[in-house]
């Protein structure tokens, strides 16, 4: 049972969740972590929190769950980039987030907030930073996961709109230590730590930021963000070809020197989620990752720094850190 100063953190076992766990423990935070039923609680091993079950589908859970709780960081959330998943992404995501919302209005929780992701926001020309003022509209983005994310962002926007204090904050692309289960930026991070060489690489640049400096935005937007407010937290632009050098230099497996033409790609994307089902992995790409990567991925998170206070170190030590805690970790 949660107690007027807990916090209760949903998603408490994903890359961010259980970092964000770790901070608010060594902050002196109570927590009580949210978990699936027969979840594998390997992330939070050791550490002195209280994990109660649940799935955000299910509202009676969410009550217990939130029952006398002071604030609410709502993570949890389906990932997938693989085809067939839009009912999936929309149980989970969208029809999981109204009833986190439904459920910390009916506790009388202080606080709200939800992790949204950069894909929600719509994309600007290319050349324009994209900003908080983009919106979140679903019918303007490309693919199941960032429309779900979308929706999800709009579900606590009219729980802000029935007098809900919450806020939004929207992660770029995650990196860095603590990736027990493996996030689809840690999968190339532990292949060159695996001493395993990517036979070519594909042509493209990404938003990414340390896992650590996230968690610090997540909780300054719990104690300083505006009601209704979103809030942008990247990093460093960082193209493709950059980070195959940055590998090498960390891991001293060498880069790959194939680069793989874009109509290559994109044929070999069809195949790549079929042979990932097929054999029970992640997929190395599909055709949306090649959009990401395509994609106007130049991000503004000024707004995050002047009201939050927010800062993201250099990408070198977000990447050196996740080497050495994959080489640590035995995975």
């Amino acid at each position: 049972m949660t107690t007027h100063d807990t916090v209760v953190v949903t998603g408490a076992t994903g890359h961010v969740g259980n970092v964000l766990v770790r901070e608010l423990l060594d902050r002196g935070v109570p927590v009580c972590a949210m978990v699936l039923p027969g979840e594998d609680l390997t992330p939070l091993a050791g550490l002195d929190v209280e994990c109660v079950e649940g799935d955000v589908r299910d509202l009676d859970a969410l009550r217990r769950a939130f029952a006398g709780a002071s604030t609410v960081y709502h993570l949890a959330g389906l990932i997938s980039i693989l085809p067939g998943q839009t009912e999936a992404l929309h149980a989970v995501n969208v029809l999981g987030t109204r009833n986190v919302v439904s459920a910390c209005e009916e506790c009388g929780v202080a606080r709200m907030v939800y992790v949204s992701s950069v894909h929600a926001l719509v994309e600007p020309p290319h050349g324009v930073a994209i900003t908080e003022a983009a919106g979140f509209d679903p019918s303007r983005l490309a693919g199941p996961y960032a429309q779900s994310k979308a929706r999800a962002t709009q579900e606590v926007m009219r729980g802000v709109e029935r007098g809900l204090n919450a806020v939004v904050v929207f992660p770029s692309g995650v990196v860095g230590p603590y990736d027990f289960n493996v996030s689809e930026m840690g999968q190339i991070v532990l292949h060159s730590v695996q001493h395993r060489r990517l036979p070519a690489y594909v042509d493209g640049a990404y938003d990414f930021v340390d896992v650590r400096d996230v968690v610090n935005g997540i909780m300054a937007a719990g104690q300083k963000g505006r009601k209704g407010e979103g809030y942008i937290l990247c990093g460093e632009l960082l193209s493709i070809s950059r980070l195959m050098a940055l590998l090498q230099e960390l891991t001293g497996v060498p880069a790959p020197v194939l680069k793989l033409p874009q109509w290559i790609a994109r044929t070999a994307a069809v195949f790549t989620p079929l042979l990932a089902i097929a054999t029970g992995t992640k997929p190395r790409f599909t055709s949306y990752s090649l959009r990401v990567l395509r994609s106007n991925a130049l991000m503004d998170c000024s707004k995050a720094r002047r009201e939050l206070g927010y800062t993201a170190r250099p990408l070198n030590a977000s990447f050196a850190d996740a080497v050495e805690w994959f080489r640590a970790s035995g995975l």
